[in-house]
C-alpha cells in the first residue's frame, strides 16, 4: 500500500504540474501581448510628433487606473467560479459569470461618463502642456467611450481563468492585437481611403479590436454554457464583491506606493529617474511567467478548494512556485550577468546604462522572493483570503519601503543604490508575511457561496 500510494503521489504531481503548465503559458503569451499593445500604439502615433505620443501615453495610464475597479470584480469572480467548478456546480457558477458581466457593464458605463467628461482635467493634473491637453481630450473621448469593451476583455478572460480555459483568452488577444494594428495604422495616418484622425485612430482602433474581443471571449463562453442569463441579483455578487474590494484596495495603494517611491528617485536626478524607468521596463519580462503562475495557481487551487481537495491545492501551490522561482532566478541571473546588453537596447546614454545597470543587478536580488509571492498571493487569492494580501501590500509598501526610501534619500542623503535596494527589503518582507500565513492554514475556510443561497434566489 506504501508502494502504491508512492506512485499515486508521483502521478498526482505530474498531473499537476502538466495542468500548471497548460493554465499558465496562454496567460503569459496573452500578457506579452496586451503589454505589446500599448507599446505598439505609442510607437504607431511616432510619426506624429511628441506631443502625440505624450497624449497617448497619458491615456493609457488613466485608463490603466480605471481599470482598478474592474481588475477587483474580476479577481473576486475568478476565484468564486474556479471554486464552484471544483466543486461541480457549473450552472450555479454560469449565473454568477453573467451577473458579474452585468456589474461590469454598469460599472463600465460610469467610468466611461467620468472619463468622457474629466478626462481632460486628469491630463492637465499630471503637467501636461496646452498642446498635449489638446489631443489627449480627443483620444480619451475615444477610449472612454470604448471603456466597456477594454473592461469586458478583462472580465471575459478572468471568468475563463476561472473555468480552467486560458486558450480562448490568448487567441482573442492574438485577434485583437492583429486587428488593432490593421485598423490604427491607416486610421492614424489616412492611408488607402481611411480617414486622417490622429491619436483619434489609434483609440477608435482600441475600441473596434476590442470589441471583437469581447464577441470571441463571449462565444468561448456561450460554447461552454458557462454563462446562465438571468436578471440582475446583487445578492449572488456578495461574495465576488467581499473578495474584490480588498484587491482594489491592493492595487490603489500599489499605485499610490509606486508614485511616492517614484518622486524619492527623481530626488537623485534625470538620469536616475530614466535608468529606473528603463529598469523597471526591462525587470518587467520576469513578471510574465510570475503573472501567468500566479493565474494558474489561482485557477488550480480555487478548483481543488472547491473539490474539498486540500492535499491537492497545497501540492498545485508548491509546484507553481517551484516553476516561479526556477524561470525568475534564470530571469535575474540574465539581469545580474548581462545587464549592459539588456539596457542597450533601450538606450545609448552612458550614465543611465551605469545607474541602470546598478538597479538590474539589485532586482536580480529579489526575483526569487518576488516569484514566490506573486505565486502565494494567487493562491491565498483563490481561498478568497485578499484582506491578507491587502494587509501585505500596506506593510511592504508603506511600512517598509516608502519610509525606508525616505529615510535614505531625504533624511541621511544615501547614494540611490540604498533607495533601490529598499525594494529587496520590501519584497523579502512580503514573502515573509505569505508564508506565515499559508502555513498557518486559517487561509482555509469555505468561500463559496452556500448551495442553497441559489435555491433561495430567483433567476
Amino acid at each position: 500500500m506504501h508502494y502504491n500510494g508512492r506512485v499515486s503521489r508521483s502521478l498526482l504531481r505530474k498531473q499537476v504540474r502538466r495542468e500548471i503548465v497548460a493554465l499558465a503559458m496562454p496567460v503569459v503569451l496573452s500578457s506579452l501581448l496586451q503589454r505589446t499593445v500599448s507599446i505598439v500604439d505609442i510607437f504607431l502615433v511616432g510619426g506624429l510628433g511628441a506631443n502625440a505620443i505624450a497624449a497617448v501615453g497619458i491615456g493609457q495610464l488613466l485608463v490603466f487606473m480605471a481599470l482598478t475597479v474592474i481588475w477587483a470584480l474580476s479577481s473576486g469572480t475568478t476565484v468564486i467560479i474556479a471554486q464552484l467548478y471544483g466543486g461541480r456546480r457549473q450552472p450555479e457558477a454560469a449565473r454568477i459569470a453573467f451577473q458579474s458581466i452585468l456589474l461590469c457593464i454598469f460599472l463600465s458605463i460610469l467610468i466611461s461618463l467620468f472619463g468622457g467628461f474629466f478626462g481632460q482635467e486628469g491630463a492637465r493634473f499630471l503637467g501636461s502642456e496646452p498642446a498635449v491637453i489638446y489631443l489627449a481630450d480627443g483620444y480619451l473621448k475615444v477610449i472612454f467611450g470604448a471603456f466597456g469593451f477594454i473592461a469586458l476583455v478583462n472580465l471575459l478572460s478572468n471568468i475563463l481563468y476561472g473555468v480552467g480555459d486560458t486558450r480562448s483568452p490568448l487567441i482573442a488577444v492574438i485577434i485583437t492585437n492583429v486587428l488593432h494594428v490593421l485598423i490604427a495604422y491607416p486610421l492614424i495616418y489616412g492611408l488607402w481611403g481611411a480617414p486622417h484622425l490622429g491619436v483619434v485612430g489609434a483609440a477608435t482602433a482600441v475600441g473596434i479590436s476590442e470589441a471583437v474581443g469581447v464577441g470571441i471571449l463571449l462565444w468561448a463562453l456561450y460554447r461552454r454554457g458557462a454563462i446562465h442569463v438571468g436578471l440582475f441579483n446583487l445578492a449572488l455578487l456578495k461574495e465576488v464583491i467581499r473578495i474584490g474590494l480588498p484587491v482594489f484596495g491592493d492595487r490603489a495603494l500599489q499605485q499610490a506606493g509606486q508614485t511616492f517611491y517614484m518622486k524619492m528617485i527623481m530626488f537623485y536626478g534625470t538620469a536616475a529617474y530614466a535608468a529606473h524607468q528603463v529598469g523597471v521596463s526591462i525587470e518587467a519580462l520576469s513578471f510574465m511567467p510570475g503573472y501567468g503562475l500566479s493565474i494558474a495557481a489561482t485557477t488550480a487551487v480555487g478548483q481543488s478548494l472547491g473539490a474539498n481537495q486540500r492535499d491537492r491545492a497545497n501540492l498545485v501551490n508548491w509546484e507553481a512556485n517551484r516553476f516561479a522561482v526556477m524561470l525568475m532566478a534564470c530571469m535575474g541571473l540574465l539581469f545580474f550577468f548581462f545587464p549592459y546588453i539588456l539596457l542597450r537596447l533601450f538606450t545609448s546614454d552612458p550614465e543611465v546604462i551605469r545607474l541602470g545597470t546598478l538597479f538590474l543587478k539589485i532586482a536580480a536580488i529579489l526575483q526569487v522572493p518576488l516569484a514566490i509571492t506573486m505565486v502565494l498571493s494567487g493562491s491565498l487569492r483563490a481561498a478568497g483570503d485578499t484582506q491578507y494580501l491587502l494587509f501585505t501590500t500596506i506593510v511592504g509598501s508603506w511600512l517598509v519601503r516608502i519610509p525606508l526610501a525616505y529615510i535614505f534619500s531625504v533624511g541621511l542623503g544615501f547614494g540611490l543604490p540604498f533607495v533601490w535596494s529598499v525594494m529587496v527589503v520590501d519584497w523579502f518582507v512580503r514573502m515573509t508575511l505569505l508564508l506565515i500565513r499559508y502555513r498557518s492554514e486559517r487561509w482555509h475556510r469555505p468561500s463559496v457561496i452556500p448551495e442553497q443561497a441559489f435555491h433561495e434566489l430567483p433567476d
